[in-house]
């Protein structure tokens, strides 16, 4: 063990398919908002693996939670009980206040696709068919999830798909309307697309897409794997819009790094599976739903919701405050921005962030995509702008591109 970073790549290299491609860091631990690579090198991580790690690193309550429960018992399987699931899952639904019943999985694709197959059985009943979903919305690489994800480049290698999809510009209610019609059986759509670059609707847009799905008795399927769990300043990304939707899904923040996922179905839809119709042999897993409660359970014991929305606040008004002239803007919400570029300098700007000590996700040519742990502080924020400027002039001095 302690092997260094090129030591390690060399490894992965050789043993690890090649569908990452060869990752530049090679992580070994971290505390807080911070993580240390093979090297001892440390790096102010602002992208929380993918909005994951939403209690930073090494977290006590998390780390209690795990130890605990993985001494008591680390696993059940779907033929009993266990008490922290159901514990999970009544918290989920408290974060609702409205009935329904969710189901765990493992990851975020696999989540939906239990969300697939409920809008299916639902279809069934009722004789429909089709979904719709949005371009450039990612729901997933497993092939059901596929099938609803719009981004070409992803999708279309893996076709043809088993349901049939249309898709709509995204934030463009007219077109939703236009193609829900009363054979389609669910929606599809993120309250803000992480994978397109961090990009959020118009205000509006989910209240008419949850009016078109009530008009047409079409199902409304909202995906909050990455905008969930506190990190736009609510529990979930859609409750700014004050909506309800049929099915969520939920995923990287649930459990602060340990791998689950989730779909809830909401009023009769969560009833809509039968014995056997459904199953997953680690999801509910005791030590995954232990971290679970405790992430939840610190987010609302410590006003993380509201760090969310403050820091984050304070974190895009910083960016566009240096008028730099490689920045266009900062879309998103609360600790989940996009950084919008002038030019398609992402992957460059990204890795002199990287040189400086500061990890993110380069997620467009033109975005750089943020997604620090809810627990971040001010100096936290401050540390990141600091850096930030210089890694914004390495790439793109005063005076132009070099």
């Amino acid at each position: 063990m302690n092997a260094t970073t090129s030591q390690l790549q060399e490894r992965f290299a050789a043993s690890l398919m090649p569908n990452y491609g060869l990752p530049a860091v090679a992580l070994s631990h971290g505390e807080g908002a911070t993580v240390v690579d093979a090297d001892g090198k440390s790096y102010l991580d602002f992208i929380g693996g993918i909005a994951t790690s939403v209690l930073g690193h090494g977290h006590p309550a998390l780390v209690a939670a795990v130890g605990e429960q993985a001494a008591k018992l680390a696993h059940s399987s779907n033929l009993f009980i266990n008490e922290p699931a159901v514990a999970l899952a009544e918290k989920l639904l408290e974060q609702l206040a409205a009935p329904g019943k969710v189901f765990f999985a493992n990851s975020g694709t696999e989540a939906n696709e239990c969300a697939l197959k409920l809008a299916m059985k639902y279809g069934k009943q009722s004789g429909r068919t089709r979904f719709v979903a949005a371009t450039d919305g990612f729901h997933g690489r497993s092939l059901g999830a596929l099938s609803l994800t719009g981004k070409a480049a992803i999708r279309e290698p893996f076709g043809p798909f088993g349901p049939e999809v249309t898709f709509v510009p995204f934030g463009d209610a007219a077109a939703l309307r236009d193609a829900v019609d009363d054979q389609v059986t669910a929606v599809f759509l993120e309250p803000i697309q992480g994978e397109s670059g961090v990009n959020p609707p118009e205000s509006g847009y989910l209240r008419s897409a949850r009016q078109i799905c009530d008009a047409t008795g079409a199902l409304l399927v909202v995906d909050e794997i990455q905008s969930g769990v506190g990190r736009t300043g609510r529990f979930f990304a859609h409750q700014h819009e004050d909506v309800t939707p049929d099915i969520i899904t939920l995923a990287k923040g649930l459990a602060g790094g340990l791998p689950i996922g989730a779909c809830i179905g909401l009023g009769a839809v969560g009833d809509l599976f039968g014995k056997g119709d459904h199953g997953s042999t680690f999801g509910g897993n005791p030590v995954a739903a232990a971290a679970g409660l405790a992430v939840i359970s610190t987010i609302q014991a410590d006003g993380l919701m509201n760090n969310a929305a403050k820091l984050g606040e304070d974190l895009a008004a910083g960016i566009v405050a240096l008028n730099h002239p490689l920045v266009s803007g900062v879309r998103g919400s609360g600790l989940w921005l996009g950084v919008v570029l002038t030019e398609d300098l992402a992957p460059e700007l990204n890795d002199a962030l990287t040189l400086g000590g500061v990890l993110a996700n380069p997620v467009r040519p033109n975005v750089l995509r943020l997604a620090p742990p809810l627990t971040i502080t001010k100096e936290d924020v401050d540390l990141f702008m600091a850096r930030l400027v210089s890694a914004l002039d390495a790439v793109y001095p005063p005076g132009g591109r070099p």
